[in-house]
């Protein structure tokens, strides 16, 4: 296996976790754990969900389309960011 194959399968084998601070989770505009919840369980369908939240332009065709390590979100869905 090259080197740069090694470490893709490091990144991609990472488990270390790195909790936010005190402060931080005091600011946070979601308090609700079961959000992170269905996150987990279900990446492609939370994030359709909340994408249906804003205006698109071309609604997207596939929510995330993963090539190991590289991802693609929304592919073939166009929206404006200024206009969001």
């Amino acid at each position: 296996m090259s080197d740069s194959q090694q470490n893709i399968e490091a990144l991609l084998s990472e488990k270390r976790v790195f909790e936010p601070s005190r402060a931080f989770v005091e600011r946070a505009l979601v308090s609700d754990r079961s959000i992170y919840e269905r996150a987990e369980a279900d990446p492609e369908g939370f994030w359709a969900e909340q994408a249906e939240r804003i205006s698109w332009f071309r609604r997207w065709d596939q929510v995330m389309e993963w090539n190991a390590p590289l991802v693609k979100w929304f592919t073939g869905g166009t929206l404006n960011a200024s206009y969001n």
